[in-house]
C-alpha cells in the first residue's frame, strides 16, 4: 500500500483525500514507476478543485507531471532501476497521475532523465518549464533576435511565466513581463532577468485592431483581451508563442494584426509533443536555467498540502514552481 492523492465526486463536487492505495488499483501501463517528486501546475488546480471540470471519471489521482525511478517495466526501452520523467499525455485527466507515490503508465509517455538532472530540479522545471522553453524556441525559429527588440511575456508571476523571463533574459532578449501582482513579485521578476514590469490591466482593456508598436515577441499564458492587446501592438513581422488561456478561452481580435503587420501566431503545445521535439527541449532547459532560478522562483511542499495549494494556484496566489515532494 502507498499514499496517493484520490478525487472524488460527492454531489457535483470534487473532494481531494490522501488516500492508501496499491498497485492492484493503478490503471494498466507497461512501466510501473516508483516516484520521487511531482508538481503543481495550473491545470492540476483545476483538477483538484474541480473548477475546471478536467476530470471526467473519477476516483482519479491527479497530477500532470512525475519524475521517478523504475520499479518494473515490460518495454525493453526502460528497465528497472532507470530514471524517468513524465509530463502530459492526459496523464492526471484521464490516466492517473504523478501525485501519488507510484504510477503505472505507458512506456511512450516517459522521458529518460537527463544525466545533468534529477528528479526534484526536473519537477522544478515540469510541464510549465518544458512548455516555456517550447514557446523560445517558437519565436527563435520564427525569426525573432534579441536586437529586433521587447519580448512580452505575459502572466510572469507563474510557473511557464517566470521560466520563460529567465530563459529569454538568459539568450539576451529583452524582457518585459506583465503581472497581475506587480507590487508582490515585481521584485522577484526583476531579479528573474525582466527589464521592466508592467501591471495586466494595462493589456485588459478593450484594444483598438492595430495600436502602436510595441513587441517584437510574446509568450503569452493568459489568453483572452490580454492577447488580443498584445497582438495589436505587435511590431510589424512579429510572433506571438500562445500556450494558455488563464485568462479565458476566448481570443476577441481582429484579422488586422496578420495581414497588416505580417504578425504570426504560433500554437504552442506540450501535453502530445513528439519524443525528440520533447527530448531537446529539456535539454535546452536544462543548460539554460540559472541555478538561481530554482533558489528564487520555486518552493516545496508535501502531498497533503496539495489541495490547499490547488486553491491558491486558481486564484494566482501562487508565484514561479512548487515541487511536491513524495
Amino acid at each position: 500500500m502507498f499514499n496517493a492523492l484520490v478525487l472524488t465526486q460527492e454531489e457535483k463536487r470534487t473532494l481531494a483525500n490522501v488516500s492508501q492505495i496499491s498497485e492492484a488499483d493503478l490503471p494498466e501501463g507497461e512501466v510501473l514507476v516508483e516516484v520521487a517528486c511531482s508538481s503543481l501546475n495550473y491545470k492540476d488546480g483545476l483538477a483538484v478543485t474541480g473548477v475546471g471540470k478536467i476530470i471526467r471519471n473519477f476516483p482519479m489521482v491527479p497530477g500532470i507531471d512525475f519524475a521517478g525511478t523504475v520499479l518494473e517495466s515490460s518495454d525493453e526501452r526502460y528497465q528497472a532501476g532507470d530514471k524517468v520523467i513524465l509530463t502530459g499525455w492526459g496523464v492526471g485527466e484521464n490516466h492517473w497521475g504523478g501525485l501519488a507515490e507510484k504510477a503505472r503508465v505507458k512506456a511512450d509517455w516517459l522521458v529518460p532523465m537527463p544525466s545533468n538532472c534529477d528528479a526534484a530540479k526536473a519537477m522544478q522545471i515540469g510541464t510549465a518549464g518544458l512548455t516555456a522553453m517550447l514557446c523560445v524556441k517558437a519565436l527563435q525559429q520564427a525569426g525573432i533576435k534579441p536586437k529586433d527588440g521587447d519580448i512580452l511575456v505575459t502572466g510572469a508571476s507563474g510557473g511557464v511565466g517566470s521560466v520563460a523571463v529567465t530563459l529569454l533574459a538568459q539568450l539576451g532578449y529583452r524582457v518585459v513581463a506583465s503581472s497581475g501582482r506587480v507590487e508582490q513579485n515585481g521584485a522577484l521578476l526583476t531579479k528573474l532577468g525582466a527589464s521592466e514590469v508592467i501591471d495586466r490591466s494595462e493589456l485588459e482593456a478593450d484594444s483598438r485592431p492595430l495600436e502602436k508598436q510595441r513587441w517584437a515577441g510574446v509568450v503569452d499564458t493568459v489568453g483572452n483581451k490580454v492577447l488580443a492587446t498584445a497582438l495589436a501592438q505587435m511590431n510589424y513581422g512579429g510572433a506571438a508563442a500562445i500556450c494558455g488561456l488563464a485568462g479565458g478561452f476566448a481570443l476577441p481580435t481582429t484579422v488586422m494584426p496578420f495581414i497588416l503587420r505580417g504578425v504570426n501566431l504560433l500554437g504552442v503545445d506540450s501535453v502530445s509533443c513528439p519524443f525528440d521535439k520533447r527530448q531537446a527541449a529539456w535539454q535546452a532547459v536544462l543548460e539554460l536555467l540559472p541555478a538561481s532560478y530554482f533558489e528564487d522562483a520555486c518552493e516545496t511542499i508535501s502531498l497533503e498540502q496539495v489541495p490547499e495549494f490547488a486553491q491558491r494556484i486558481i486564484k494566482g496566489q501562487v508565484t514561479g514552481r512548487v515541487l511536491v515532494q513524495l
